[in-house]
């Protein structure tokens, strides 16, 4: 199984990249987190946030390998402890299939997209840069599966 990172927007700050890359890093072989970046659309007056978000919904589509799970980020989405994020990785472990979680663009991700996700996650109830929440998602992956594999990363 491969974990996906699908993240609007490009060129983020060094310190970003390092801490993605080394959260990321430390993930087994067998579930690898990958990153691919998708292009933000353009903004300008006469283009509304609706399209925009459409635009870079049909990006994100197009990144989503055939049969993955669809985890979209979302500030209604679910809350989890690190513990039942554990339990979800082990699940999608189990089934067998890639898991794309995706971050989406400066207005959010289109309404549609949010429908087809098997699952909406909350990250925070804080607003944060979508740099961080590459790297604050990375890390909680680490941790989950640290919970998983008995590491003593996390002490709850």
């Amino acid at each position: 199984m491969k974990l996906w990172l699908l993240a609007v927007g490009q060129r983020m700050p060094r310190w970003v990249d390092e801490a993605y890359a080394d959260y990321a890093k430390r993930l087994p072989p067998e579930t690898p987190l990958l990153l691919k970046e998708i292009k933000a659309e353009a903004r300008s007056s006469s283009i509304s946030a609706e399209a925009v978000m459409e635009r870079e919904a049909q990006r994100i589509e197009a990144a989503v390998p055939t049969g993955a799970r669809l985890v979209t980020l979302d500030e209604r989405g679910q809350r989890l402890t690190t513990a039942a994020l554990a339990e979800a990785l082990q699940q999608w472990r189990q089934e067998g299939r890639d898991v794309v979680l995706v971050i989406g663009g400066a207005d959010g991700l289109a309404p549609r997209l949010k429908q087809k996700a098997d699952t909406l996650l909350r990250l925070s109830d804080l607003t944060l840069p979508h740099g961080l929440v590459r790297v604050l998602l990375a890390e909680q992956l680490y941790r989950a599966h640290s919970l998983i594999s008995g590491h003593p990363y996390h002490r709850a």
